[in-house]
C-alpha cells in the first residue's frame, strides 16, 4: 500500500524544552504530570486573535453574476448585503422567508446567514470534555470553560467565566500566593471593586505557563506562577477510548494536579474548582425553551494526603448570602471552606437566568522538595434529547447510568476511580502511531487532535432502547423521569420505528445504539452524507460498529419515500423530499431518521455522488470489517442505489453526465457534461458494487456491472484526459479545464479497498503530481493546503466562491490518495499545509476548531467542520487493515474475465431501468435479484 521510501519530513515542529524548561518537565515526570513529547503547544499569553471570515466583494458579485450558485456562496459566508447587491433579491427573500418560518416554530434554519454570533470566533480553542454524544463543553487553551453543545443544535461560544481552577499557596507565617490559573483576558472581567468575580485575583500572566494538547488530554504546566517555587501540571482527561462503546459515551472529564515544592518551606496548597450553574447536590438547572435540564456536579478525591471542603452556593452579586468576593476571601485567609457544609443539604434548583455557583476546594501540605497529586472531576447529566418536532431519545450514557438527572452523581464518583484505566487504554492506542519515527511530527499530534469534532460537533448517540415514536406518550407511560436503573434493565419496554416504519428496521444490529453528528456547527444537518465520504475514515478506524451503524441508516433511507413537498431555494421550485432509490442528503435536523433532507438549497435526488458514495463506503466498510452480515443486509439498497443513477446516462454509454448545475457536494461549482468528479466515483462505485455481488454470490450482476464498467472507462478517458490530468468536465467553458484537487476521489476509495486501479497507473500518478505541482505548490508555496481549482496556467479557477477555496478535508483526501499510490514525499507536505496554515502558531489560529474551507488570504468559511476529520484517511493509507491486505488481488488486465456469453449479450439490450421492490430490503438473505 506504500511505499518503503522515508517519509516527508520537516524540522521538529515543536521541542518541550523551548516553552517549558527541562528541569521542570523532570520534576513533574511522575503520575503523568508531564505533558508528552508530542503535542500540540501554546504559551498561556499567547494572543488569540479574532478569526477572519470570508466575503465576497461587490466587484466579484457583479463580476460573477452569470454563475447563480454564487447565492450559495453568499449564503454560506453570511453577507446579506450582497444578497441585495448582485441582485438576488429572490433568492435572498426565499430564504429569509423559509428561515422566519422556521423561527416561528422555535426550530433553526439548517443554514441561516441572517444570525450572527454575540460571541466573536478566536483563536483560543481547546481540548473539549466528555465523551462522545453526551453534549460537550470546549475549554481553551488559555483555561477558559467555553463553547457549550448540551443541547442537540445549540451551540453557546462564550465562556462562563465564574468556571475556574484557583490556587491559595501559604508558606511559613507570611508568604501567600492566590491567582485564578487563568489569565484574566475577558471583557466580562470590569472592575475589581464589584462582589462577582472580577474581585478574585487575576494575577496569571501566562508567560511561563504551556498549554499542551493531545486529543483526548490536555496538559497546563504552571513554571513557577504564581508561586515561584511551585510546579503545577494540570492533566485533563476524556473517556475517547476507540473500540469502548460505554465509556466513550460518558459526558464527563477529570482534571488531575500534580503539585511539585521546589522550595525549601513547607507550603500548604489549596485548588479550587467553580462552578456556575451547577452542583452535584442541586438537582437540575433549568433550560430555556422547554429543553431537559442539565445537571452538573463537581468532585474532588479526598484522601490521607488531601482534605476536601465544600461552599455549595455562591452568588455574583451583592444581593447573594455568600458572594463571590466572601467566598475568594474565605479561602485566602483559611485554605478551605467549613467542613458542616456537608451536612447543610441540599440547594434549590435554579431558575431560568439565575446564576448560582459552588465551589469544591482540595487542599494539601507539600514538603520542601516534595509532590502530591489532586485530582478533580467535572460530569454533566441531560439524559433525554428532545428534537424540535417533538420526538424525544435517552442518550447512550443512560444505558448504563440510568435516566435520572442526579447521575452526573455517580458519574462523576466513577471518573475519580476509573481514569487511570482510560489513560491506559489511550496510551495503548496512541503510543504505536507517537514513537513511529517514519511519520512527522506535525502528522502526529494533528491526526489526535483533529479528533475534536467527534465530541464537539455535535454529536448525540442514542441508545437504541429509547428510540420511542410518540416521545411523550412513551415517556410518561413507560420511562420514569427519575430511574436510576440502566435502560437495559429488563423492566424496560419499547418499541418504535428508526426510519422505516416496519418493526424489523429498528435492530440495533451492531448493539451501540444509533449516532449523530453535525456536518458543522453553521450547517445544522445531522450526518451528512457527501461528508460523511471524508470524514467516515476516522469513525471506521476507531469506531467500526458506529460507521456501520450509520451506513444502515442510509441503506433503510434508500427505500424509503417521503412524498412531502419542499421548496428549493436555490430555484424556488417546488418537489419531492425524499425520492425511492436516492440516497439522502442526510438524516435530518428536527426529527432526525424520520424527517430526511435537512438540507433544501438543490433537490439532492438529482445530484450525482450521492448514490456512488454510498455504494463506495458500503464496500469500503464491509471489505475492511469483514463482516458478512452487514453486506447481506445492504445488498438491496446498494442494488437500488444503482440502478437509479442509469437515469443520469443520458446518451447510454455507460458514463454518467452531470446536467449543468452544481449536482455534487461543490454545491456553488456548476458541472456540465462528464465530470472528473462524479464520473470516477461512478466507475468506482460499478466496480466495488460487482466486488460485492461477487462475494455474496450475485456473479450475474456482478458481470453486469463490470461490463457497464468496461463501456464507461473509455467514454470518461475520451472525453477527459488530455495527456497530464482529467478536465473539470466535458463542458465548453473556460473553466472546464481547469484542475480539480479532488477528481481522484472515486480512485482514492477504488485503493482504499484493495480493488483494481480504475486508470492505469502512469496515469494515476501523474494526475496526483500535476495537482501537486499547480493546486498545492503554487499557493503560497504549498503552505495553505491545495487549492479546489487551478487553471493549466497556474492562475487559481476564480469561476466561483468554492473553486478558489481551499478545503481542508479534501487536501487530507488527496494526500491519502498519493500515500496510496506510493508518492509519499508530495502526500505529506500536501497535507502538511493544513497544518501550517490551520494549527502551527504562525497560521491564522484554527486549532480545534477546524473550518470547512479557508481562502488563499486566509479567511474562514464554516468553523468547526465535519470533513478534515478526513486526515484519518492519510493512517487509514499508511496501516490499512488487515482485511485488506490479506485480501486476494485481481489483476486489471482479468476484469472481463468476470463477463459470461449471456452478459455479452445484455451488452446489446439496453439496461431495464428498474428500482427493486421494497420487500427485498427486508430480507437477509443474498439471494435477492434486484
Amino acid at each position: 500500500m506504500v511505499s518503503s521510501n522515508m517519509f516527508y519530513r520537516r524540522k521538529r515542529s515543536w521541542r518541550a524544552g523551548d516553552l517549558v524548561s527541562r528541569s521542570t518537565l523532570q520534576l513533574l515526570d511522575f503520575d503523568d504530570g508531564s505533558p508528552p513529547e508530542y503535542a500540540w503547544r501554546r504559551k498561556l499569553s499567547s494572543h488569540a486573535n479574532r478569526l477572519k471570515e470570508f466575503n465576497v466583494t461587490f466587484r466579484e458579485a457583479i463580476k460573477m453574476h452569470s454563475q447563480f450558485m454564487e447565492i450559495l456562496a453568499v449564503i454560506a459566508l453570511h453577507s446579506a448585503e450582497i444578497l441585495r447587491l448582485s441582485g438576488y433579491m429572490k433568492l435572498g427573500l426565499r430564504l429569509w422567508s423559509y428561515i422566519r418560518e422556521e423561527a416561528s416554530h422555535g426550530r433553526k434554519a439548517p443554514i441561516d446567514p441572517f444570525t450572527r454570533e454575540s460571541d466573536k470566533p478566536s483563536a483560543s480553542q481547546g481540548v473539549p470534555l466528555g465523551g462522545m454524544g453526551s453534549g460537550s463543553i470546549s475549554r481553551g487553551f488559555r483555561g477558559e470553560f467555553k463553547h457549550w453543545q448540551i443541547i442537540p443544535g445549540s451551540c453557546e461560544m462564550s465562556p462562563v467565566m465564574a468556571n475556574q481552577f484557583s490556587i491559595f499557596i501559604t508558606r511559613g507565617g507570611n508568604k501567600k500566593y492566590s491567582s485564578v490559573l487563568a489569565p484574566g483576558q475577558h471583557d466580562s472581567l470590569k472592575k475589581s471593586s464589584d462582589d462577582g468575580i472580577s474581585s478574585w485575583d487575576w494575577k496569571l500572566r501566562g508567560d511561563r505557563s504551556t498549554y499542551h494538547a493531545l486529543f483526548p488530554r490536555a496538559w497546563t504546566v504552571y513554571d513557577g506562577e504564581p508561586d515561584p517555587e511551585l510546579k503545577v501540571s494540570c492533566r485533563q482527561i476524556s473517556p475517547f477510548i476507540p473500540h469502548n462503546y460505554q465509556e466513550s459515551s460518558l459526558p464527563t472529564s477529570v482534571f488531575v494536579y500534580t503539585i511539585v515544592n521546589t522550595g525549601k518551606e513547607r507550603a500548604k496548597v489549596s485548588l479550587v474548582m467553580t462552578w456556575a450553574v451547577g452542583f452535584p447536590i442541586i438537582p437540575a438547572v433549568m433550560t430555556a425553551n422547554n429543553n431537559p435540564p442539565v445537571t452538573f456536579a463537581v468532585a474532588a478525591c479526598e484522601n490521607q494526603n488531601v482534605n476536601v471542603t465544600v461552599l455549595p452556593a455562591f452568588g455574583l452579586s451583592g444581593e447573594s448570602s455568600v458572594t463571590a468576593r466572601e467566598m475568594w476571601g474565605t479561602l485566602s485567609q483559611d485554605g478551605c471552606f467549613d467542613r458542616d457544609n456537608f451536612s447543610a443539604g441540599p440547594s434549590m434548583p435554579s431558575s431560568l437566568g439565575d446564576t448560582v455557583c459552588a465551589a469544591v476546594c482540595a487542599s494539601t501540605w507539600v514538603e520542601p522538595h516534595g509532590r502530591c497529586t489532586v485530582v478533580f472531576s467535572l460530569a454533566w447529566s441531560s439524559p433525554k434529547v428532545k428534537f424540535k418536532k417533538g420526538n424525544a431519545y435517552y442518550r447512550r450514557y443512560t444505558k448504563f447510568y440510568g435516566t435520572s438527572p442526579r447521575s452526573a452523581i455517580n458519574l462523576v464518583q466513577d471518573a475519580l476511580m476509573k481514569y487511570k484505566h482510560w489513560e491506559e487504554e489511550i496510551d495503548k492506542w496512541q503510543n504505536p502511531i507517537l514513537h513511529d519515527e517514519r511519520f512527522p511530527e506535525w502528522y502526529k499530534v494533528t491526526l489526535f487532535n483533529e479528533l475534536y469534532f467527534l465530541v464537539a460537533g455535535g454529536t448525540v448517540w442514542i441508545d437504541s432502547a429509547s428510540l420511542i415514536a410518540d416521545a411523550d406518550e412513551m415517556l410518561n407511560s413507560r420511562l420514569s423521569e427519575d430511574n436510576d436503573l440502566p435502560l437495559h434493565h429488563s423492566s424496560r419496554n419499547s418499541a418504535v420505528p428508526l426510519i422505516g416504519f416496519t418493526p424489523h428496521i429498528i435492530d440495533d444490529r451492531e448493539n451501540v445504539g444509533k449516532f449523530l453528528y453535525l456536518e458543522g456547527i453553521e450547517y445544522f444537518m445531522w450526518c451528512t452524507y457527501d461528508v460523511h465520504f471524508y470524514a467516515s475514515f476516522a469513525l471506521l478506524e476507531l469506531f467500526p460498529k458506529i460507521e456501520l451503524s450509520i451506513q444502515r441508516d442510509f441503506a433503510t433511507a434508500v427505500l424509503r419515500e417521503d412524498k412531502s413537498r419542499v421548496r428549493f431555494l436555490a430555484d424556488g421550485t417546488w418537489g419531492t423530499r425524499k425520492v425511492i432509490g436516492a440516497v439522502a442528503h442526510d438524516l435530518g435536523a428536527h426529527d432526525p431518521w424520520h424527517e430526511l433532507n435537512a438540507y433544501n438549497i438543490h433537490d439532492t435526488s438529482r445530484w450525482k455522488d450521492l448514490n456512488p458514495k454510498f455504494v463506495l463506503q458500503v464496500y469500503r466498510d464491509f471489505a475492511a470489517t469483514g463482516d458478512m452480515s452487514f453486506g447481506k443486509d445492504v445488498w438491496p439498497a446498494v442494488c437500488t442505489a444503482m440502478e437509479y443513477m442509469e437515469q443520469f446516462d443520458h446518451d447510454d454509454d455507460g458514463m454518467i453526465e452531470n446536467d449543468g448545475f452544481p449536482d455534487q457536494t461543490y454545491d456553488a461549482w456548476t458541472v456540465r457534461g462528464v465530470s472528473a468528479y462524479c464520473g470516477c466515483l461512478w466507475l468506482a462505485a460499478l466496480q466495488a458494487a460487482a466486488a460485492l455481488a461477487r462475494t455474496l454470490g450475485h456473479h450475474d450482476y456482478a458481470e453486469r456491472c463490470m461490463l457497464k464498467f468496461a463501456n464507461a472507462k473509455p467514454v470518461f478517458e475520451a472525453k477527459l484526459w488530455n495527456g497530464s490530468y482529467f478536465n473539470y468536465d466535458s463542458g465548453t467553458s473556460y473553466n472546464s479545464r481547469s484542475i480539480h484537487a479532488d477528481q481522484l476521489a472515486g480512485q482514492w476509495y477504488t485503493a482504499s479497498s484493495g480493488l483494481p486501479p480504475l486508470f492505469d497507473e502512469g496515469r494515476i500518478k501523474c494526475t496526483l503530481q500535476k495537482i501537486f505541482d499547480y493546486n498545492v505548490m503554487r499557493v503560497k508555496g504549498g503552505r495553505m493546503g491545495a487549492v479546489n481549482g487551478m487553471h493549466p496556467n497556474g492562475k487559481v479557477d476564480e469561476t466561483c466562491m468554492q473553486s478558489r477555496e481551499i478545503w481542508t478535508g479534501v487536501t487530507y483526501s488527496l494526500a491519502a490518495t498519493m500515500l496510496l499510490h506510493g508518492m509519499d514525499n508530495q502526500a505529506f507536505a500536501t497535507a502538511e499545509g493544513i497544518f501550517i496554515a490551520g494549527w502551527s502558531e504562525e497560521g491564522y489560529g484554527y486549532w480545534f476548531q477546524t473550518p470547512e474551507a479557508w481562502t488563499i488570504d486566509g479567511h474562514y468559511r464554516s468553523l468547526i467542520y465535519m470533513r478534515p476529520l478526513a486526515i484519518w484517511a492519510m493512517q487509514y493509507a499508511l496501516s490499512p487493515p488487515r482485511t485488506i491486505l490479506e485480501a486476494p488481488r485481481v489483476n486489471t488486465m482479468d476484469r472481463t474475465s468476470y463477463i459470461s456469453p449471456s452478459t455479452l449479450q445484455f451488452l446489446q439490450d439496453s439496461v431495464r431501468k428498474m428500482t427493486p421492490k421494497n420487500s427485498c430490503f427486508g430480507s437477509n438473505s443474498s439471494n435477492c435479484e434486484c
